[in-house]
């Protein structure tokens, strides 16, 4: 329960309006986070949800309503895709490449949406004066001193500092490749920083540049008075004191929140292709025939019975 609340709470960042500037927030918090939002064990057992969306990314709420003969066969055509060597098999850099696409294939898309948008005459760069004319224009009009005008004035300056951040020649205008890491920057490694100082403005708030464990919690669950606590509740404390808090000084600091929202010891792409193989690696020789996947088929794109999602019919490769 707490993973997937915290998966959702510091979600990531996705801006599909521009009439108005994006909304920052506890439900759009970017990070770097895991393949799926399914809890990736259940009971003690590695769960199968976790899988298919690691494998499929999105896709993967679009294979319930095909055959498990047609799940085969657009598995094939996956499998192909992947075998980039075009041997026969798909070892485990080969699967965990793919895995790694697949979760970024949508941030891509999402950012040249964007683009194109905020872009309408096909220009290499768009400049921060015409960004901000774009999306902020209409604070010139908003009554000084409005609570309205001040949230947004706080957006505009984040939007700035990022934009800082995401112009690697600082010629104050992004190319296409900076403008994704201005949308998306759990995928940069040089704009860590912004996401962390993002998230820390969130959650802290008293102002004092780091996260207390009453603001840690509060962030996390927002019961009613009177309401009895959850036990995931009290285990998101143990968490806080054993594992985030390296220190023990009883708050986050910018080191620490930047490890517990991005995680630099556990590789989810590496630990997937690891257990997609063992699990389907029926002769054991560390890499999957075309013919093994299209046996453990469910365990990658589910089928019928298991109830993960929709046809898949908008993609033209099937």
């Amino acid at each position: 329960m707490a993973q997937s609340l915290m998966a959702f709470t510091i979600a990531v960042t996705l801006c599909t309006a521009f009439t108005l500037p994006k909304t920052y927030g506890d439900n759009n918090r970017v990070v770097d986070k895991s393949l799926s939002d399914q809890e990736h064990f259940m009971d003690g057992e590695h769960n199968p949800k976790y899988d298919h969306e690691a494998f499929l990314g999105e896709d993967a709420k679009q294979f319930d309503d095909l055959t498990p003969e047609e799940s085969r066969r657009r598995l094939g055509l996956i499998f192909d895709k992947i075998d980039k060597t075009k041997d026969g098999f798909v070892d485990k850099d080969e699967l965990r490449k793919w895995i790694e696409w697949t979760q970024k294939r949508y941030f891509i898309q999402d950012a040249q949406q964007q683009w194109r948008v905020q872009n309408p005459q096909g220009k290499t760069k768009i400049y921060w004066t015409e960004y901000k004319k774009s999306n902020y224009d209409f604070l010139d009009t908003e009554p000084e001193g409005s609570s309205e005008k001040q949230v947004y004035v706080k957006m505009q300056e984040r939007d700035r500092r990022r934009w800082k951040m995401a112009d690697a020649d600082s010629d104050d205008a992004l190319t296409e490749t900076e403008f994704l890491n201005f949308i998306h920057p759990e995928d940069a490694s040089h704009m860590q920083d912004v996401v962390v100082m993002e998230t820390i403005e969130d959650i802290d708030k008293d102002g004092d540049g780091q996260i207390s464990i009453a603001e840690y919690i509060s962030d996390l669950y927002r019961g009613e008075p009177g309401d009895e606590e959850p036990t995931w509740v009290e285990n998101e404390r143990d968490s806080f004191r054993t594992y985030r808090d390296k220190n023990n000084d009883g708050v986050l600091d910018h080191d620490e929140v930047k490890q517990w929202i991005m995680p630099d010891e556990y590789d989810h792409a590496e630990a997937e292709s690891n257990h997609l193989i063992h699990t389907s690696d029926t002769d054991a020789d560390g890499k999957l025939s075309k013919e093994e996947v299209l046996e453990k088929y469910d365990v990658f794109v589910g089928s019928q019975a298991t109830d993960f999602g929709e046809a898949l019919v908008k993609h033209d490769e099937f």
